[in-house]
C-alpha cells in the first residue's frame, strides 16, 4: 500500500522536462522546499515521451540547451546539428545528475487533481503512483503553498475520434506516446495519418523498413531541409567560445534564436536577388529560412514570395507531377503554421512503395478491421496505423490537470470560452499558481529552452519578492488579465499567423476547442521587456497580500 500521509512543501512542480528541472534548481537556490511530480519513469518531458522514428529537435543543438550555467555550456558537447531524442534525453539526464535534482523528483506519479485552499494560500495536489504498472494505486495527496505547472505546451496527445478504431485488427500508435521499446514495422503495411512536423520527421524513417507506406494527408505542408549532419569539434568549440554573444542575440530576438532577421522587405529587392537569398537560405537549411526577410509573417505578398519558392522546390523534388501538386500547400502561407524542417521528406514520395492519399478530397470515414475506409468506400489495408496528429496544444496539458480555485471554479470551467492568462504566467481566480510557458506567452513561437528559462527566472524572482515583502498570496488581477488578452490579440492580428485556419496555434486540430490564437506573437524580446516592467513596478497586475496571522 502507498503511504497516504500528506507531505507538505513550499512548492510543488508538475513535470520533469526542461521547465520542471530548472524550476526545481531555482527553488532550491531560494532555500524553498520543493518536489517535482512526474508521471514518467524518467526526466525529459517531451523528450521522455516522444520516441517515434525520426524524433529530432528543429532548433540547432548548440542553443537548444540551458544557458543558466556557463560550466554546463562548456562541458556538454553535442554530436549533431539537430539532436535526436535519445541525445536530448541524455543531456537532461546529465543536467539532473549534475545538479543532484533526482532526489526531489517523484517518478511514476500522475497528478489527478489540485484544489486551492479556501483562503487561496495553499494547494492540495492529488496523485496516483506507480502509473507504469497495471496494479491498483492509492491516492497520495501533497500539500504546498505554491503550485507550479511545468507540463509543457505539447504533451496532451490528440488521438482523432475515428469510428471503429477499437475494431482495428492491426496495431495502432500515437507518435506522442510511442512504445519505449520501439516498434518494428519491417515488412509491414504502415499507414500514417498526419503531415505536420511530427509526420514529416517520421514518414521518411518509417518508409525504409515498411513493405508499403501510405500517407493520409489532410493539409499539405511547407518544409525546409534541415541539412543535418555531425557537429565537428571545431564548430562545437567555436560555439562554446561564443556563448556570451550567442545568448545576447537570443535575448534580443523575435523567436529566441541566435540569428538576426534581415530587416529588408521581401518586396524590395529585384526578383533575381530575392531568389538568390532564398536559395542560400534553402541550402543552409533549418528555421533560419524564415529570417530571410522581415515581413514574411506581416505581409501577404511578401509571404507569397517565400511560399512560392518552396512550392517550386517541391515541384523540382517530387517526380510525379500529380503527387507534387497534392503536396503543394495552398490554404496557408509559409510559417503561418509551425514551419517544419526535414530530412528527405519530399524525396520519400519518389519511392514505389509509398502512396500519398488526399483525405481532404476523400475524407477518412472509419477504421475497419483491415485498415482505413474513406468516404468514397476505398479501403486501404494496413498492418500498423500511426497517428501523427499532434497535441491538444498549450491548454490541453493544463486542462487535463483541471485545478480548482478557492471558489470551487475549475480551470476547465474558467476556460470554457477559451483560455485567459496574465503574461502566460498566472490565471485570475487561481492564486499561488504559476504556469510556465502558458497560453498568451511566446512559448511555441520561440526556442523553448529560452522561453522556459525566462519564465522560471521570473517566477523565482517573484517568489523572492514575496518572501522579502512578507506576502504569501499572489493572484493575477482580472482587469490586467483582460488587458493582456487584448494586447495578445492585437499583436497577433498584426501578423499573418491567425489566418491559418487549420493551425493548432488556434486549437483548430481539436474538435470543439474554442478558436483563440494562443501564443504571444509580439516577439520574445518585447515579451520579456513587458515581464520585466511588471516586476519593476512591484509586480503590477498582481494582487499580493500577506498572511492575516502576520498582520
Amino acid at each position: 500500500m502507498a503511504d497516504t500521509e500528506v507531505d507538505s512543501f513550499d512548492a510543488v512542480v508538475i513535470g520533469a522536462g526542461f521547465a520542471g528541472l530548472y524550476m526545481l534548481h531555482r527553488l532550491r537556490g531560494l532555500g524553498l522546499s520543493a518536489v517535482v511530480l512526474e508521471q514518467g519513469a524518467g526526466v525529459g518531458g517531451t523528450w521522455y515521451w516522444n520516441r517515434y522514428p525520426g524524433a529530432r529537435c528543429d532548433s540547432e543543438s548548440y542553443y537548444y540547451c540551458y544557458s543558466f550555467d556557463s560550466a554546463l555550456e562548456q562541458e556538454w558537447t553535442w554530436s549533431e546539428r539537430y539532436p535526436r531524442q535519445p541525445e536530448i534525453k541524455d543531456y537532461l539526464d546529465h543536467v539532473t545528475d549534475r545538479f543532484d535534482l533526482r532526489r526531489d523528483i517523484r517518478f511514476g506519479t500522475r497528478v489527478t487533481g489540485a484544489r486551492a485552499d479556501a483562503d487561496g494560500r495553499g494547494w492540495t495536489v492529488d496523485t496516483d503512483t506507480d502509473t507504469d504498472t497495471d496494479t491498483d494505486t492509492d491516492t497520495a495527496p501533497v500539500r504546498c503553498r505554491f503550485l507550479i505547472t511545468a507540463v509543457g505546451c505539447l504533451s496532451a496527445a490528440n488521438v482523432p475520434d475515428i469510428p471503429g478504431l477499437a475494431d482495428f485488427a492491426g496495431r495502432w500508435f500515437h507518435t506522442g506516446r510511442w512504445p519505449h521499446d520501439g516498434v518494428d514495422v519491417t515488412g509491414r503495411r504502415v499507414g500514417v495519418v498526419g503531415t505536420g512536423s511530427t509526420g514529416i520527421q517520421a514518414i521518411p524513417v518509417l518508409a525504409e523498413p515498411a513493405s508499403h507506406l501510405t500517407v493520409f494527408q489532410r493539409t499539405a505542408n511547407y518544409s525546409i531541409p534541415a541539412r543535418n549532419g555531425p557537429l565537428s569539434r571545431a564548430e562545437s568549440d567555436a560555439y562554446k567560445a561564443d556563448y556570451p554573444a550567442i545568448r545576447e542575440v537570443q535575448a534580443g530576438s523575435t523567436n529566441g534564436h541566435p540569428f538576426v532577421v534581415n530587416p529588408q522587405s521581401a518586396l524590395e529587392p529585384p526578383d533575381d536577388e530575392r531568389e538568390r537569398a532564398y536559395r542560400a537560405a534553402w541550402e543552409r537549411g533549418g528555421l533560419r529560412f524564415r529570417a530571410s526577410y522581415a515581413d514574411l509573417l506581416a505581409d501577404e505578398a511578401a509571404n507569397e514570395t517565400a511560399s512560392e519558392f518552396i512550392r517550386d522546390r517541391i515541384r523540382e523534388t517530387v517526380e510525379d507531377p500529380a503527387v507534387a501538386e497534392t503536396l503543394l500547400p495552398r490554404d496557408h502561407g509559409f510559417a503561418t503554421k509551425r514551419p517544419p524542417i526535414d530530412t528527405g521528406y519530399f524525396e520519400t514520395y519518389n519511392r514505389d512503395d509509398v502512396t500519398l492519399v488526399d483525405v481532404r478530397a476523400d475524407p477518412i470515414e472509419a477504421v475497419v478491421p483491415e485498415g482505413l475506409r474513406l468516404r468514397s468506400g476505398t479501403v486501404y489495408e494496413l498492418d500498423d496505423l500511426v497517428f501523427a496528429t499532434g497535441f491538444d496544444a498549450l491548454t490541453g496539458p493544463l486542462l487535463r490537470l483541471d485545478p480548482v480555485g478557492p471558489d470551487g471554479t475549475s480551470l476547465r470551467r474558467a476556460w470554457a470560452a477559451g483560455p485567459r492568462s496574465y503574461l502566460g504566467l498566472a490565471v485570475s481566480g487561481f492564486p499561488n499558481m504559476f504556469t510556465i510557458t502558458g497560453p498568451f506567452s511566446p512559448s511555441v513561437l520561440t526556442n523553448m529552452p529560452t522561453s522556459i528559462e525566462q519564465h522560471v527566472d521570473w517566477i523565482a524572482d517573484c517568489l523572492a519578492h514575496m518572501r522579502d515583502t512578507g506576502a504569501d498570496r499572489i493572484e493575477a488581477d482580472r482587469d490586467a488579465e483582460r488587458a493582456w488578452a487584448e494586447h495578445t490579440r492585437e499583436v497577433s492580428e498584426q501578423t499573418l499567423l491567425p489566418r491559418a485556419a487549420t493551425s493548432w496555434y488556434l486549437g483548430a486540430n481539436v474538435p470543439g476547442k474554442p478558436r483563440v490564437f494562443m501564443p504571444y506573437a509580439g516577439g520574445f524580446a518585447r515579451y520579456t521587456a513587458a515581464c520585466a516592467d511588471v516586476a519593476r513596478r512591484g509586480f503590477e497586475g498582481f494582487r499580493l497580500t500577506g498572511s492575516p496571522a502576520a498582520a
